[in-house]
């Protein structure tokens, strides 16, 4: 019998995102993170199964750190059209990447990826959200860059911080733009055999 999450056997998560990080705390889940590093190059121009396949990757990459563990890897691209929005290098491609999705709907996908204990791919699946921008001023994005939050952020924005004023509209999971999509996540586990129950007792 495959051993669940628990305090004394918590969930690996193979990232360092904080925003990840806050996401199982705030569901209760015992987890500890692991850094994972993986080139995330784009595969294909499916780009849900990129995700998924990046998010797979990341799981794997930690795999001999924590063996015997649940693992979970995860991927967040910021999509508009065709186009993968990715994190800005600087103040320029901030301002690029925020004018561009002024006034208009773009999508977040995130992969996900969870290993059993035996190291068998247990679940891998792809979310995707909706979002639509106001319509943005000049002064609004020189306003948001000079924050600092778009730095280190995919599309250059944070819906859970103060780029939470950008936001006009959401189609499905809030939770899949922060950095995990909950519902699904939660859906996972139990169907995989990760956790016995939900919320986890503690």
């Amino acid at each position: 019998m495959i051993q669940a999450i628990s305090k004394d056997a918590p969930l690996v998560l193979a990232s360092a995102s904080a925003r990840r990080k806050q996401l199982l705390r705030q569901m209760g889940i015992p987890f500890r993170p692991l850094t994972s590093r993986v080139r995330e190059d784009r595969l294909s121009s499916d780009l849900r199964r990129n995700a998924r396949l990046l998010a797979e990757a990341k799981a794997h990459a930690v795999l001999q750190k924590s063996p015997g563990t649940w693992i979970l890897g995860a991927d967040t691209m910021v999509v508009l059209g065709r186009a993968v929005l990715g994190k800005p290098g600087n103040e320029r491609e901030a301002f690029s990447m925020l004018r561009q999705l002024s006034g208009k709907e773009h999508r977040v996908i995130t992969g996900f990826c969870l290993l059993t204990p035996e190291a068998k791919t247990a679940h891998s699946e792809a979310v995707v959200t909706r979002v639509t921008f106001k319509v943005l001023t000049r002064q609004e994005i020189l306003g948001y860059i000079a924050t600092g939050e778009p730095f280190g952020k995919a599309g250059s924005y944070a819906i859970q911080g103060i780029g939470a004023f950008l936001v006009q509209g959401i189609t499905g999971s809030y939770s899949n733009v922060v950095g995990l999509p909950l519902c699904a996540l939660v859906k996972a586990l139990l169907a995989t055999g990760a956790i016995t129950s939900f919320p986890i007792s503690s």
